[in-house]
């Protein structure tokens, strides 16, 4: 399963040159060139992992983590800072960002710390095969299927419905799901769930407004019934 990036950086050249890379080392990529696109793109769509710079146009990059964070997204933030602005990695530290590398910066150093945001953000994955109407989840491959055409999700959309699977028949609750999906203890980003939920009953659901499958559970939050 390919992770989905987000990348917001105003100075087009390095934007289009990381692009190219992540790209090349198998990851589905999204851009942004400012820190209002940024954030519109941040909180509409589900991301593994965002790549925010600092000194964007419109709104800065420290404005756009605490946005994200305070709209209850978990999602990971790697900040680009320039060298030797020390307040403004403490500044994105606090606000939320959990890794940050300072312009100019090494290619290759920028891509392992990319890979353990990853790691560490990534629960284990299982094993088997399910089905539930015309949709088919293979966990050992990470793989699903609607009508036998590949549907593509992110890797975390991938372990939210497996998350889900597994629990069939239980309600599980936005605390609950993000402590076990994300590693995120407290509800502080509870839309994370909402958005990841929302975004998978596009693509599974037949009648996404009303889930056959991902159901809500009002006041206690979702079950799954496959």
């Amino acid at each position: 399963m390919n992770e989905n990036i987000l990348l917001v950086e105003d100075e087009e050249a390095l934007r289009m040159t990381l692009r190219d890379r992540l790209q090349s080392e198998g990851y589905v990529v999204d851009l942004a060139a400012d820190g209002e696109q940024g954030y519109e793109k941040a909180t509409r769509l589900p991301f593994d992992l965002i790549i925010l710079d600092i000194m964007l146009p419109h709104c800065n990059g420290l404005d756009v983590c605490r946005g994200i964070r305070l709209a209850g997204l978990a999602t990971p933030i790697l900040l680009l800072t320039a060298r030797g602005q020390t307040v403004d990695k403490v500044v994105g530290l606090k606000l939320g960002a959990d890794d940050y590398v300072t312009k100019p910066f090494d290619t290759m150093e920028l891509m392992a710390r990319i890979e353990v945001l990853l790691r560490r953000s990534a629960p284990r994955t299982s094993q088997g095969l399910h089905k539930f109407g015309s949709i088919r989840v293979d966990f050992r491959a990470t793989q699903v299927t609607r009508n036998g055409e590949l549907v593509y999700l992110t890797a975390r959309e991938f372990q939210l419905l497996r998350y889900l699977i597994e629990r069939s028949g239980t309600t599980l609750s936005r605390a609950e799901i993000l402590r076990e999906v994300w590693g995120y203890e407290g509800g502080t980003f509870s839309r994370t769930v909402d958005v990841h939920v929302a975004s998978l009953r596009q693509k599974l659901e037949e009648l996404p407004k009303k889930p056959r499958w991902i159901v809500t559970v009002p006041g206690l939050g979702y079950r799954f019934q496959g």
